[in-house]
Formats: C-alpha cells, sequence, structure tokens
C-alpha cells in the first residue's frame, strides 16, 4: 500500500495537481479492502483535475484532507468514468487531462470507463454538437472522424499502460450523436454506422474492452426499445446498453421499479449486458439518496447481466459548475449516500 501511494504523489507532481494533503498519515490505519472485480461500484469524477486547480479540497468523514479518488476508494468505490472531448475550448477533459486522471485512477487499482462524446463540449439529450473541426464533414467522413479520434485517444493510453475495461461510444444518445447527420430520428442508419465506427475502433486498439451504447432517462422502456431496435436493425455493434437515472425524492422509488425493469427487457430483447452509467440526486437530500443508492444498487446487483452503477461527479460540492446533485457537502466531506457503495459488496 506504501508503494502504492508513492506512486500516486509522484503522478500528482508529474502532472501538475497539488496533492490534498502532505502531511504524514503513516500512524492511520489502512483502510478496508475492496473487491476490484465483479459489480462495479463507481463514480465519473471527469472535474477533478480542474477542481484541483481551483484549489477545492476533499475531506473524509473525520475531517481529514485526502485525494479524492482515494477516498472514493475508502468508501468502496471500484471502479472511475472519465469522460473526454474533442477539442475543448479551455483545455479541461481534452486527451492530455483524460491521461493524467485515468493514471491515477489505474494506480489506485481502480477499474476505468471511458466515454467519448464526440463533440467539443456537452453531448447530451438536448445537445450533441459536432466538433468544429468536423463541422462540414460528409458522413462518411464523419464515421472516419470518429474511427480516428477514438483510436487515438485509446492508443495514447495504451501507450501508458492504462487499459480501460468499458468505452462508451457517444453519451446519453437517446436521439443519435453528432447531429444532424447522426440524429436517429433523421437517420437511423447513420446513427448505426457511426456507432459501428465507433465499436469497431475500441476494439482494434483494446479487444477486450466492453463497448456501451449510453441512453438518458433509463426509466424510458419505450425510448430504449426504439434505438436499439433501430441499431439491431441496421446492424450496429455494441456489447453494453448503458443509462442514466436521476430522479427525484418524490420519484424515486418509481424509476427505479422502471429503470430495473428496463434493464431485464434489454436483457430479453437484445441479449446485451447493462449498467448504470450515471445516477445522481440532489446533495442536501442525502438520507433519501442513500435509500435510492442501496436500493438500485441492490436491485441491480441481483440482475447477472448488469454491470454496475456509477454516480455521476459526487465530488461536486457548493454547487461546483452549477451541479447540485454530488454527494459531498458544503465542508467537502461525503455525504452518507455514498455509504451505499461499502455497504453494496461483491
Amino acid at each position: 500500500m506504501m508503494k502504492a501511494r508513492n506512486l500516486l504523489i509522484t503522478a500528482l507532481l508529474l502532472v501538475g495537481v497539488v496533492a490534498c494533503s502532505t502531511d504524514d498519515h503513516s500512524d492511520i490505519p489502512e483502510p478496508p479492502v475492496y473487491d476490484m472485480t465483479g459489480f462495479a461500484r463507481g463514480a465519473d469524477v471527469s472535474w477533478l483535475t480542474q477542481m484541483e486547480k481551483s484549489s477545492v479540497k476533499f475531506y473524509n468523514a473525520n475531517g481529514r484532507e485526502m485525494e479524492c479518488m482515494t477516498l472514493l476508494r475508502d468508501l468502496g468505490m471500484n471502479a472511475i468514468r472519465l469522460r473526454v472531448w474533442v477539442n475543448p475550448a479551455d483545455g479541461w477533459c481534452n486527451t492530455s487531462d483524460l491521461i493524467a486522471k485515468a493514471w491515477r485512477a489505474q494506480q489506485l487499482g481502480m477499474r476505468l470507463m471511458i466515454d467519448f462524446h464526440y463533440s467539443d463540449t456537452w453531448a447530451d439529450p438536448g445537445q450533441q454538437t459536432k466538433p468544429a473541426a468536423w463541422k462540414n464533414l460528409s458522413v462518411d467522413a464523419l464515421k472516419t472522424a470518429v474511427a480516428t479520434h477514438t483510436q487515438e485517444v485509446l492508443t495514447a493510453l495504451k501507450e501508458k499502460g492504462i487499459t480501460p475495461e468499458w468505452v462508451q461510444v457517444g453519451n446519453e444518445t437517446g436521439n443519435g450523436m453528432l447531429w444532424d447527420e447522426g440524429k436517429a430520428d433523421v437517420s437511423m442508419k447513420n446513427y448505426a454506422d457511426l456507432t459501428t465506427a465507433g465499436y469497431t475502433a475500441v476494439k482494434a486498439v483494446f479487444p477486450q474492452a466492453k463497448v456501451i451504447v449510453h441512453l438518458q432517462s433509463g426509466e424510458k422502456n419505450t425510448m430504449y426499445r426504439w434505438l436499439f431496435d433501430g441499431l439491431k436493425a441496421n446492424n450496429a455493434k455494441w456489447d453494453v446498453i448503458g443509462m442514466s437515472l436521476y430522479p427525484t425524492k418524490e420519484t424515486w422509488q418509481q424509476m427505479t421499479t422502471q429503470c430495473i425493469a428496463n434493464m431485464n427487457d434489454m436483457i430479453t430483447r437484445y441479449g446485451s449486458e447493462v449498467m448504470l452509467c450515471e445516477v445522481g440526486m440532489p446533495w442536501d437530500e442525502a438520507p433519501t439518496a442513500n435509500a435510492f443508492l442501496t436500493e438500485l444498487m441492490t436491485k441491480s446487483k441481483a440482475i447477472s447481466k448488469c454491470l454496475g452503477v456509477f454516480y455521476w461527479e459526487p465530488q461536486a460540492y457548493n454547487s461546483w459548475n452549477g451541479y447540485t446533485l454530488g454527494a459531498f457537502d458544503a465542508s467537502g466531506r461525503p455525504t452518507e449516500a455514498l455509504a451505499a457503495f461499502a455497504r453494496v459488496t461483491n
């Protein structure tokens, strides 16, 4: 464990990130050791390096300052998810930033998911904007661009000895990606071809990685059937159906029931594995979030083809970038919501 800590400190210095604490904690007992295989219990922490650059600190329940990924690991998480943008204006979440975070995760023994947005900025249900450099490309050229970008990013990871277990080709693509050419309700074939281009590129670099097609609103079975029926009819390739789920205090029980039913339907209908790639609730509803996560993970884990659950940016606090669905309180400590990750073990 001391060797792993030394490697992590070295990594932080190399990427220009100040470690969260310089105190000697050698007298503090080692944290519990959690299984890093089986059911994935993870978090997307793509904002992390940007937060650290802004001097945001993270603390455990006792108020001890800690490096964030180490803290999440000690809370029972075994996986990290990281997004990558093509050419973001401020540089955050570009390839080099991705590598810095991915290397740190791997040194901690965390499993890794890479989330390709195929955009210079957010790709989500409301926007799937093509990168500026791809703006005027034909559909065939877009397929080539998707393949080239995917291979270049993954090859850069491979050259650093970093191996992702899962790779998303697109983010929350309930109506396709790379609009308008890849908009599913305009041309399902184009979207299917772009998805397959990403799939093939992933397998060329990491043949064992599982490729995820990720949609929003995991409770909406009708949307999932429409989209994946269309992909199947157009010979698209994928390994895992990924979902997002963001309930409220009032809707979490109903939405959890609907999402579990949807996962079972996707397994039966397409033979696919499934995964919750994003979940979240308001940070100040921690007891409810704990109940939600415990039930969701318990029921998901009972599904043999469900691979895991990832919380989206739990470390975001004090409305970082306007986001209020994290799971840390205003003092930078994890709320009781995250206790569910240690409770639901392999």
